[in-house]
């Protein structure tokens, strides 16, 4: 028999996920509820995301609630749909209690960690900040309380901290389509039993605040470095230099070994200027600043805006 859902995502993360689904002989996909569209940042023309253009490439209905929970038409029509289940992935909006309990067996949501590790929005972040070596993805049922269901299946991703935000993106979207499809299939022939969280080993995500996009050198390298792999892509870091901002979009950190001349220079002092790019002093070693996106210009490589900026050994660089 044929499982129904409703799907609801709203990034290009759910992708992959949403193509399978559709593709797939054993589920009918009969609506995508997804954000409403924002205006893009260049020229702030209105522009569809790529999961409601695959909707429409098949003919599957689009809803698009500014507040789903607050919206009672659009909530009658989901239950119009008569659907098994509804699979949230990345949506962006709070189901209520009312919304949660229109499908016939559950709704499940695919969250970006291992929980009960990293509850809340942007655990990809999280665990590239916290530099862990491991994390994953879980399928839960969706409870009232964030991201404390019952955890239907995980599968590990290790090799993390070789990876930056939009590689793990890929990761996770990837390993997601296979992780959704076994879970759909065990809860409805029965052959799945989800199993509750451990609440004592919960930890949660915090949003980012504006000062944390800064990135002040006198803070460890490996802090530096997590904070570029996790920020590159979203809320990008930078320092200033000239009194412009400069993104920054891809470091290394090296060695106490291979920098002993460190402890001649103060923190944001650039140590050398070579092809592989900007050795720049920090807290407690050195970091090497490789890609960056000077204000106003197109990303390029580090030794490419120094040459443009006359970076030397000496100079500093931030606040």
């Amino acid at each position: 028999m044929t499982i129904s859902l409703i799907f609801f995502a709203s990034p290009d993360i759910a992708l992959p996920s949403f193509e399978k689904l559709i593709n797939s002989p054993d589920f009918e996909v009969k609506a995508l509820v997804t954000q409403p569209p924002k205006p893009a940042k260049r020229g702030k023309k209105i522009q569809d995301s790529n999961v409601k253009k695959l909707a429409m490439s098949h003919g599957i209905d689009v809803l698009e609630p500014a507040r789903i929970a607050k919206e009672p038409d659009m909530i009658e029509k989901l239950k119009s749909y008569n659907v098994d289940f509804f699979v949230t992935f990345a949506f962006g909006q709070i189901l209520s209690a009312e919304v949660l309990a229109i499908p016939k067996f559950q709704t499940i949501n695919l969250h970006a960690s291992l929980l009960p590790k990293y509850r809340g929005a942007n655990p990809i972040c999280a665990a590239l900040l916290s530099g862990d070596l491991v994390t994953g993805i879980t399928t839960m049922v969706t409870v009232l309380e964030l991201d404390a269901g019952d955890i239907c299946l995980t599968e590990e991703i290790s090799g993390v901290d070789k990876m930056d935000f939009p590689l793990l993106s890929r990761e996770i979207a990837e390993k997601s389509p296979d992780l959704i499809m076994k879970t759909l299939h065990g809860l409805y022939n029965g052959s799945l039993k989800p199993l509750p969280q451990n609440a004592d080993e919960a930890t949660f995500t915090c949003k980012l605040k504006k000062e944390d996009k800064e990135l002040d050198f006198k803070n460890p390298v490996k802090a530096l470095h997590n904070k570029v792999r996790a920020l590159c892509e979203i809320n990008t870091c930078h320092f200033l230099y000239n009194s412009k901002i400069i993104k920054v979009l891809k470091t290394d950190f090296c060695e106490n070994s291979d920098f002993g001349v460190c402890k001649n220079f103060k923190p944001g002092e650039v140590i050398s200027v070579e092809k592989q790019g900007i050795t720049v002093k920090c807290g407690d070693n050195a970091i090497l600043i490789k890609t960056v996106k000077p204000e106003g210009k197109p990303e390029m490589p580090a030794y490419a805006w120094s040459l443009g900026s006359k970076i030397k050994s000496g100079d500093v660089l931030g606040c």
